[in-house]
């Protein structure tokens, strides 16, 4: 049976002090299925009980398991290691996030910054009594930006968010574009103000790592460009799209 062997980044906050990660080597015997979230499995269960990672649904879905593999931002229960070029797989956590433990992030911001834009449906009418209708056309506006899984990949790899700590990030604008577009979303007036300000959509400066980031191939950068451009016309115009 062919080895992988995987060299995963270290840092325990009770006996490393800040800064002092370090890189662990491991041997992983493999079929061609196992991929990268199996390995570190067999790494915990077998060769080093104290290694601390995330994970939840192992379909891609949760996004809980994104971390920096072979210098890319991927699932690791997508990414197949027989995929993986060269002869060492190193595993790092999401860069520029802080570290609760070895490949597991503080996701505090990340998601204080999502719960901020008010991911939700908003009505200002009586609620309905059955289902909102939607047409086609209209549910087809939010077939790529549902996609997003919130793993935060995006996040991560956004210059703006390293240099501001207070910008929303495209995670959060992505959402926020979500909403904005849904046809059952009354809030737009609502909404308005927490994306439209320099800590909102203009402090994106296109750079669209966030595009080439993304484990799902959506595309955060177009997103908020819609809302620089909404709000814009919202203030102009006073149109409410």
């Amino acid at each position: 049976m062919p080895e992988a062997r995987f060299r995963i980044k270290r840092w325990d906050p009770e006996s490393d002090e800040a800064g002092a990660e370090r890189y662990d080597e491991f041997t992983v015997p493999y079929d061609t299925s196992l991929t990268v979230l199996e390995g570190l499995f067999y790494v915990q269960e077998r060769l080093d009980g104290s290694l601390s990672f995330r994970y939840c649904c192992r379909a891609a879905v949760c996004g809980s398991c994104a971390m920096y593999i072979d210098g890319r931002y991927r699932l690791a229960c997508q990414t197949n290691v027989r995929h993986l070029t060269g002869d060492v797989i190193t595993v790092e956590p999401l860069p520029h996030m802080p570290l609760v433990k070895d490949l597991a992030c503080d996701m505090t911001d990340f998601f204080a910054k999502y719960e901020y834009i008010k991911p939700y449906l908003m009505r200002n009418s009586a609620p309905p009594e059955k289902e909102i209708p939607q047409s086609p056309k209209d549910r087809h506006k939010l077939d790529e930006p549902i996609d997003c899984i919130l793993c935060g990949c995006c996040y991560s790899s956004c210059p703006s968010v390293w240099g501001e700590e207070n910008y929303l990030g495209p995670h959060a604008l992505l959402k926020a574009y979500r909403f904005e577009i849904d046809s059952r979303d009354q809030a737009r007036r609502e909404r308005l103000p927490r994306f439209d300000n320099e800590r909102g959509a203009y402090r994106c400066h296109t750079i669209t790592n966030c595009v080439e980031a993304c484990p799902k191939e959506l595309n955060p950068t177009e997103a908020i460009q819609w809302l620089k451009g909404a709000a814009v016309r919202r203030r102009i115009l006073g149109r409410l799209k």
